[in-house]
């Protein structure tokens, strides 16, 4: 296979992955977006097999096959309520392959010969590259793998307070750059390189670990933007052109992603990796917000009955109770009643970007009726009733009421503005951030408390 061959095949894999986030940006091209990503994959992997460069392709078939199984069993087992743990663990393997790779550079290299100035210079930006690949892919598989714990409940989602946390994580950048002004200036030696790759799994760990779990959605963008470099800073040593153009892609929208999501939450980046929501916030618990109300399943079916609007804001608690398809029976019903239903989406709403939007699709609820926070806010003082489910921080009246909430300023949906408010809970318990809601205390609420799933089965069936 020609050189020029492989480069045409890498354009055209390169154009497939740009289709591809193309078609992602809409959920009615979604599937065909990821049908891009894989033909452009596809052709990217067997490019680089029969690349005559290439050797050991036994053992790299070997190792794919192996690899496919992982992943296909793990596509049949895994829920969509897991799809965030699993992105997260999947993000450790792209930083872990940039460690390797970066480690395999520098081995592969002769870094103590003599050479001429245009070789000396063409070698400290080889070791920069070996250097800061290292960095990004270690910060990103123990960022990730922290990340994959609090998702999967192994480790409190609580943030991690310690001591001059934020002067740590300083000096731990200040000493690696100075690590790597050693390392460069040696020509490539062992001692930087490896004191650096401790630090920076350390550096990862603790980055995670001090953020709370109300930003866990902006931290999954985040990992998916630094898997991304790790990719393209792979790309650099190896001296792939698709990979490098691959995780620049990854990259750059992971970081777009993450300031949206900073954006839905009215924070900046900086304050996201400083801390999570209410790390620093004394919540005054004897504060009497006054008295909720209680309903049963069978009047909220009453009161469905008699309304003309509808609208249902899910959140992480119908995830977990796996209440979707349920909710689109429901739906389906009160539509067949004739009366109008639509979904309100919040973009922080679950544990990952967009993972109430594709919870309900899997439900098979049509997509005009999914609307997004802006989209819909204006519409609540029309609407009859509002179903909550599963959702907390993301309507809670206090980010635009209560300048001293740590939630303050963030942009909610703000359901409390229809006639009436059905709230779906187990408990009275606050949220990620750890804020009470003063939504559930309202005149115009009623609590039903129980499994998600359960009670709107109970409402279906009194429909």
């Amino acid at each position: 296979m020609s050189n020029g061959f492989i480069s045409a095949a890498y354009v055209v894999a390169a154009l497939l992955f740009i289709f591809s986030l193309a078609g992602l940006s809409k959920q009615e091209t979604a599937k065909q977006g990821n049908l891009f990503g894989m033909i452009g994959m596809a052709i990217a992997l067997l490019t680089t097999i029969f690349d005559p460069r290439v050797s050991n392709v036994f053992i790299i078939i070997v190792a794919m096959v192996i690899g496919s199984g992982i992943g296909l069993r793990l596509a049949n087992k895994v829920e969509m309520t897991q799809m965030p743990e699993l992105v997260a663990i999947l993000h450790s393997f792209v930083g872990l392959a940039a460690v390797l790779v970066g480690f395999n550079s520098y081995f592969d290299a002769g870094h103590q010969i003599i050479i001429t100035s245009v070789q000396q210079v063409a070698m400290n930006i080889h070791l920069t590259e070996i250097f800061l690949g290292i960095f990004i892919g270690a910060v990103t598989f123990t960022g990730s793998i922290v990340a994959f714990g609090k998702l999967r409940g192994s480790i409190s989602s609580s943030a991690l307070m310690l001591p001059n946390r934020h002067k740590m994580n300083l000096a731990a950048g200040v000493v690696s750059i100075i690590l790597m002004i050693v390392f460069v200036q040696n020509g490539g030696s062992n001692l930087p390189l490896f004191l650096m790759t401790a630090i920076a799994l350390v550096f990862g760990w603790h980055l995670v670990a001090s953020i709370g779990g109300a930003d866990m959605p902006v931290v999954v963008s985040m990992l998916n933007s630094y898997s991304g470099w790790a990719a393209a800073a792979a790309g650099f040593m190896l001296s792939n052109d698709l990979l490098i153009i691959t995780g620049a892609l990854v990259g750059s929208s992971g970081a777009i992603l993450s300031y949206i999501m900073c954006k839905a939450m009215n924070r900046s980046f900086v304050s996201v990796i400083a801390g999570g929501f209410g790390t620093d916030v004394i919540i005054d618990e004897d504060k009497d917000y006054g008295e909720h109300i209680e309903v049963q399943a069978e009047a909220v079916a009453d009161l469905l009955r008699s309304a003309k609007s509808v609208v249902i804001a899910p959140g992480y608690g119908m995830a977990v109770a796996q209440a979707q398809y349920p909710v689109y029976e429901m739906t389906q019903q009160l539509i067949n009643k004739g009366i109008k239903v639509r979904f309100a989406i919040h973009p922080v709403a679950g544990r990952l970007p967009g993972h109430m939007n594709v919870l309900l699709a899997e439900a098979k609820v049509p997509y005009d009726i999914v609307l997004g926070m802006d989209e819909i806010n204006d519409d609540f003082p029309e609407t009859d009733v509002v179903l909550v489910i599963g959702a907390n921080d993301t309507v809670n009246p206090a980010a635009n009421d209560d300048p001293n909430s740590p939630i303050a300023g963030m942009p909610v949906l703000e359901v409390w503005n229809a006639k009436e408010v059905i709230v779906f809970k187990r408990s009275m318990s606050t949220g990620y951030a750890g804020v009470q809601n003063p939504l559930f205390f309202k005149d115009n609420t009623q609590m039903l408390f129980g499994d998600a799933k359960e009670t709107t089965e109970q409402i279906f069936r009194a429909l």
